[in-house]
């Protein structure tokens, strides 16, 4: 087990992220490149810096604590040097106009446990913790360190996983997990490949694992234009959850563009360029071709 590990947000007060009101714990770093990815401060495992044009004023109080010179003005504009940066987060303390922040800070397992105790009497019965990501098991070690430090709490957890995940890590971690947010990206082996980087084999291994332990399951499905967004798919996805009695429910989560401008801020380029949200309507005629297959619950979240 390890006792530390990268995290780039703790959301408090969620009511998205599994049963009840939660609190989420981001943990950064994910093995798969989806190309619409919505997070994708969350891909890489070190820190980052996320840096907003439209909010800069050009007073250059940055680069004046800039311990390694990676910040400089050209032509009446902010220039950052990624490559130089050593993370030290002082340019993100001097900025009044939250124009650049450090996405991506080392916690120790405690230092967790002490944001989640501010949160924990308002968990009741049905709220409690969710692990999340970029991909939690991509530090399995952290996590089983959590989970079991979370356990001992009596907190309710779940983890939203890609089941991209090291088999023996992610048995070792499942006993400690009341509920699997689990993500199908896409149901044919070959444009999951496509779009992720990744084939769904393993991801599917692990599901099934799921299974043979009746875990508590809920999919979760993007829907995706122009990539994912086929009848065939969706009736793919109830046939599964239908399969498998570890299902309990799927959710739809309709495509936003707002990675885009994160992507921006991180000085990438986007893979995948959809700027019109995907509306509730068309996201609700792919639950329908879900609800042909199974008869358990169906909701597009939004």
């Amino acid at each position: 087990m390890k006792n530390s590990g990268t995290i780039f947000n703790i959301q408090h007060f969620s009511l998205h992220d599994g049963a009840g009101i939660r609190t989420v714990v981001f943990l950064k770093g994910c093995p798969l490149d989806c190309i619409w990815c919505h997070n994708p401060e969350s891909k890489k495992s070190k820190p980052e810096i996320l840096f907003s044009y439209d909010k800069c004023v050009g007073c250059l109080k940055c680069a004046q604590v800039c311990n390694g010179g990676c910040l400089a003005k050209a032509d009446g504009i902010l220039n950052i040097n990624r490559k130089n940066c050593i993370f030290c987060g002082k340019c993100e303390e001097v900025c009044s106009f939250d124009a650049i922040s450090l996405i991506g800070k080392s916690y120790t397992a405690d230092e967790v446990l002490d944001e989640l105790k501010k949160d924990d009497i308002f968990f009741g019965n049905d709220g409690g913790v969710t692990f999340s990501g970029g991909e939690p098991f991509a530090q399995p070690d952290f996590l089983l360190t959590l989970l079991k430090k979370c356990k001992e709490k009596g907190y309710n957890i779940c983890v939203e996983t890609s089941g991209y995940a090291n088999e023996e890590a992610f048995k070792e971690c499942a006993e400690y997990i009341d509920t699997f947010l689990f993500d199908i990206k896409e149901t044919d082996n070959e444009k999951h490949k496509e779009f992720t980087g990744k084939d769904n084999g393993l991801i599917l291994k692990n599901l099934e694992y799921l299974e043979k332990i009746n875990a508590n399951v809920v999919l979760r499905c993007p829907v995706i234009p122009n990539c994912n967004d086929s009848l065939e798919h969706f009736e793919n996805i109830g046939i599964l959850a239908q399969k498998l009695s570890c299902v309990k429910s799927v959710e739809l989560l309709p495509y936003h563009p707002l990675g885009l401008n994160k992507l921006k801020q991180l000085g990438a380029e986007a893979k995948y360029n959809e700027q019109e949200f995907l509306n509730k309507e068309t996201a609700e005629r792919f639950a329908d071709a879900v609800r042909l297959n199974t008869i358990k619950s169906v909701i597009v979240n939004v």
